[in-house]
């Protein structure tokens, strides 16, 4: 994320992990010799007998791959990148995650349940790894105005906290459904469940496709709420659709993220339109 467009106003990022099963090993199971893989299996069983959920939570992940959409001011899209792309090191993730926030003058990052998930992880990835994040802590300012403080929108736009009322109520059916809504892919063929194995088998162009998707999505729900929150009217949203849509045909020759979402693509119906 070098400091090469000074119009970069958001940062729109999705992130996949794996769990790191030597740290569970280490830390759930002392002196059990247990295998990374094993570990991992008898934690998940393990959260699913007493939650009724597999997930391992978020403190045992590290993330391995990590997709930023830059975002003008008139929200159109400058760039999407795929941060360390070929090799997706986590400490080099990390470092260039948040090195490349500061080096943008810190843009508003953009996220879907980034406040539960996403910042998280890389806010412990920081701490593991040793990257100072003071611009994000600002651990001497005020609460209020320190950027990861929960309301501090200016700082961090959740969507998903926006559609929850902050928590208030769920919004079942998640980033799958607000993009569905919309008309946009959506969950495809992978899932976050899947990226485990992707990774085991080295399909690094697989997951970094499969975030670039993730962050589409991301982008075209922040747009609808970019309409609920008066910045730019339905008018502007669809044409800056069409405009994305665009800027993909003409890239996606070389990109399986692009290629994939452009097959699934679909258009909003619009009710408002005439059409008797």
């Amino acid at each position: 994320m070098a400091n090469d467009n000074a119009n970069v106003v958001y940062l729109i990022f999705d992130i996949e992990t794996v769990v790191d099963g030597e740290i569970v090993s280490k830390v759930r199971y002392p002196g059990e010799g247990l295998s990374p893989h094993a570990a991992r299996e008898r934690f998940a069983k393990e959260r699913m007998k007493s939650r009724g959920n597999d997930f391992i939570p978020h403190s045992y992940h590290i993330p391995v791959s990590i997709v930023v959409a830059k975002v003008a001011e008139d929200f159109s899209i400058l760039d999407i990148v795929a941060l360390d792309e070929s090799e997706c090191r986590p400490h080099i993730l990390t470092k260039d995650f948040w090195q490349g926030w500061k080096a943008y003058a810190c843009p508003a990052f953009v996220t879907f349940n980034g406040r539960g998930f996403d910042l998280p992880v890389m806010e412990a990835a920081a701490y593991r790894y040793g990257v100072s994040i003071a611009k994000w802590l600002l651990p001497h300012g005020p609460l209020h105005g320190q950027p990861r403080y929960r309301y501090n929108s200016g700082a961090h736009i959740d969507l998903y906290e926006m559609l929850t009322n902050f928590g208030a109520a769920p919004f079942h059916g998640g980033l799958n459904l607000a993009a569905s809504l919309l008309g946009k892919p959506g969950k495809m063929d992978v899932s976050g469940s899947d990226v485990q194995s992707m990774y085991d088998e080295g399909k690094l162009s697989e997951i970094n496709a499969y975030c670039r998707c993730d962050v589409l999505d991301t982008y075209f729900v922040f747009l609808r709420s970019r309409v609920l929150t008066g910045k730019i009217t339905l008018e502007q949203e669809n044409a800056l659709v069409d405009k994305t849509k665009a800027w993909l045909e003409e890239r996606a020759g070389d990109n399986l993220g692009y290629q994939k979402y452009l097959e699934y693509w679909g258009d909003w119906v619009n009710p408002w339109l005439d059409r008797t």
